[in-house]
């Protein structure tokens, strides 16, 4: 069956062996289905991402092999597609102002006796500002106070009602979206958050497979709460292994892990990345 997958770095550094993977990933199965295989750059973040990064990721993916269909999707040029989207959710009532600093949510925390933690084993956001009435936030915001915008979750699960997605080779996943709390979806320093852009580039480029690194299948849940929320469609998901060091650490860009840039200076071939990678092409994927 022909699908349409997509490769969506964020241009914060330069590609390593654990990227070439996922890149290679999805364009197998992409090519192998007769099907699409998509770029995109996620580039929301200005503190973090710089032009000269993305830049060498269409090089470095180029010299790789590897091609895209039609052309790269860059996030930060559809910045007003993601406020509509967070204005959907606001005019529904399930967004709220939360004007807590980090340091006053660390402090809430550790005064509570028992502070329930998300998938990535941080403590989720206590709830002070949910309460606020609709005046007080009203004088807030007109004082020029900082503020997020978070999903009242309990909200949205009940609007939303049970939940599945369909994992390649794995079949329905039972969604449990509540273990996020209330997430941000956007703030003043990223209009939106990888959550809400991410799963809305996905409706907007009709992906119908979803193929990205394992540590980022716990986000399935929030991903397809708001596909539910946004009426858009879910995709298929295909969560792949991730690329480690001899000592089990998995790569990332912010450990300084060798580049693919570097690769080439080196005059390694991309062949030869291929193998390092762990990636063997499809013949054919059903």
């Amino acid at each position: 069956m022909s699908i349409v997958t997509r490769f969506a770095p964020s241009p914060t550094g330069y590609l390593h062996l654990g990227h070439a993977f996922a890149a290679l990933t999805a364009w197998g199965r992409a090519r192998a289905t007769g099907g699409q295989f998509l770029l995109r750059i996620e580039d929301i973040d200005p503190a973090r991402c710089r032009p000269e990064f993305a830049a060498a990721i269409l090089e470095d993916l180029a010299w790789l092999g590897v091609d895209w269909d039609g052309p790269v999707r860059v996030q930060s040029a559809h910045l007003p597609a993601y406020r509509a989207a967070l204005d959907t959710l606001a005019g529904r009532g399930l967004l709220y102002p939360c004007f807590c600093t980090r340091a006053a949510i660390a402090r809430e925390v550790a005064g509570a006796a028992a502070a329930p933690q998300g998938p990535d084993g941080a403590p989720l956001y206590p709830g002070a500002c949910r309460a606020l009435s609709p005046a007080e936030r009203v004088e807030r915001i007109a004082a020029g106070t900082p503020y997020a915008l978070r999903l009242d979750m309990a909200r949205a699960v009940a609007e939303a009602g049970p939940l599945h997605f369909h994992e390649i080779d794995a079949g329905q996943v039972l969604c449990i979206p509540e273990r996020f709390g209330d997430v941000v979806l956007g703030r003043k320093d990223a209009p939106a958050s990888y959550h809400l852009c991410v799963t809305h580039d996905d409706a907007v480029q009709g992906v119908t497979l979803v193929t990205r690194g394992e540590d980022l299948r716990p986000a399935t849940d929030l991903h397809r709460l708001l596909q539910a929320l946004l009426g858009w469609p879910a995709p298929a998901y295909a969560h792949h292994r991730l690329v480690r060091d001899p000592s089990g650490r998995r790569l990332a860009k912010r450990d300084g892990d060798v580049s693919l840039r570097a690769l080439r200076a080196a005059a390694t071939t991309p062949a030869e990345v291929r193998t390092r990678a762990g990636w063997v092409r499809p013949d054919r994927v059903t």
